[in-house]
């Protein structure tokens, strides 16, 4: 199966979804929220710093719980609005 290739905006909100994660994050560290989350710190490293853009929606749910942020206000802050 080929995948189809992101928009430049679909790689845009992976960046905005990852920069509020690692803000929410804080000081903790990325092995703790991501064993938490019951995923591997490796696929937080690379959700955090974009390169797994589109992460699956369990995922960004269970960082969200985590983190204490509602999915509401994570996809407010990542949906772009047409201009």
């Amino acid at each position: 199966m080929v995948r189809t290739p992101l928009t430049p905006e679909e790689r845009e909100r992976g960046e905005r979804l990852g920069k509020l994660l690692r803000e929410a994050r804080g000081d903790r560290s990325m092995t703790e929220i991501a064993a938490r989350a019951g995923i591997s710190a490796e696929t937080l490293r690379k959700i955090e710093t974009g390169r797994a853009p589109t992460p699956a929606f369990f995922t960004v749910a269970a960082l969200a719980g985590v983190l204490g942020l509602s999915m509401d206000e994570l996809a407010g802050q990542c949906v772009m609005v047409p201009v």
